[in-house]
């Protein structure tokens, strides 16, 4: 078990994740990680499990998965206390494979922008949601007004940007679609998509993600990508290999590299970046994860910009917009100019 400076070190993170990351968009949540970082003996616990497991959103969809009522954190301890047994059994068997489909509101911009058609390698792509922004309806709030780009579809994103010119005309076309995820999920597995909604934070902010999420499913189960089981730091050159030729390569991952150690972070950058070199071919990487990623993208970012509950976007390692964690905002103007 950890002691000492492994306990602060956990308590640290629970409340970062919510004072930072839940802050605003799961008033619930973040009440739960406080109230969790300030129990001790639910630090020390969580202190005793494998490393995997004590994240805070493992635990706290492992606590809903089983029961647990949408309460305040007193009402929610008390629970935790008589069921922690089975929140470690489930924490145990399941993973933070959070595949939000939101998210390609906030990659459509980019994409757009590359000659066509296109063919997309997600890393970590778990069921494959976001390798089908080319399915999806899109609406974007700009400062001039709506812009919807129609689908048909019953998925219909809302993305605010702070600029009405980079929002395209129209979705891509897509012509090729893989991912690589270590535990890849079946779309039409009813329980992983359950599971999947479970992650979904709660709050009436995300019940329209849930929505969209068991939309997005349905629309990958039909058409199943191929989503290769391994290891993105093996298996990346293998898969982008297959890729047809007379489409631009674009191999992208959101909240995905987060959850490597810093110099395997260093090295898939170092490799993506020279992966079309090894092909004999352009590659366009695209990345959406957060500050502290990447030491060399955040030595690219401004002096003053507080990145918090956003990604950074880059592309080919070059930052180009702050994008919403679940798609929801997309802004170029910290990079403009």
């Amino acid at each position: 078990m950890m002691t000492g400076d492994g306990e602060a070190r956990i308590a640290a993170a629970y409340a970062d994740f919510g004072r930072r990351w839940a802050h605003g968009t799961s008033p619930l949540y973040e009440e739960w990680a406080v109230g969790f970082a300030d129990a001790p003996d639910l630090v020390g616990w969580v202190a005793g499990l494998p490393p995997r497991m004590r994240q805070p959103n493992l635990i706290f969809a492992a606590m809903r998965w089983n029961g647990c009522p949408l309460d305040d954190w007193a009402s929610a301890r008390v629970w935790l206390e008589q069921h922690r047994e089975v929140v470690v059994n489930t924490a145990a068997t399941r993973s933070t494979q959070t595949n939000e489909p939101g998210r390609c509101a906030t990659l459509l911009p980019p994409l757009c922008r590359l000659p066509g058609p296109l063919a997309l390698l997600e890393v970590g792509a778990a069921a494959g949601l976001c390798l089908f922004p080319d399915r999806y309806g899109y609406r974007f709030e700009t400062p001039a007004g709506s812009r919807v780009i129609p689908a048909s579809s019953a998925v219909d994103l809302v993305c605010r940007v702070d600029r009405a010119d980079i929002v395209p005309d129209a979705a891509p076309e897509v012509v090729w679609r893989r991912g690589i995820d270590l535990s890849r999920i079946d779309a039409a597995d009813a329980d992983a998509v359950a599971w999947l909604a479970t992650l979904v934070w709660p709050g009436p902010d995300h019940d329209r993600r849930v929505r969209q999420l068991r939309a997005a499913a349905a629309i990958a189960a039909a058409d199943p990508p191929e989503i290769i089981t391994g290891d993105l730091r093996t298996r990346l050159e293998d898969a982008a290999a297959t890729a047809p030729e007379d489409a631009t390569l674009v191999v992208f991952h959101s909240a995905v590299l987060m959850y490597l150690d810093a110099p395997a972070r260093d090295r898939f950058a170092a490799f993506a970046t020279d992966l079309g070199r090894r092909l004999g071919r352009d590659v366009v990487w695209i990345s959406n994860e957060t500050v502290g990623t990447f030491s060399s993208i955040d030595a690219r970012l401004p002096a003053a910009l507080d990145g918090s509950g956003r990604f950074v976007q880059t592309v080919d390692g070059i930052p180009v917009a702050l994008a919403g964690q679940h798609g929801a905002t997309y802004e170029v103007g910290p990079f403009a100019g």
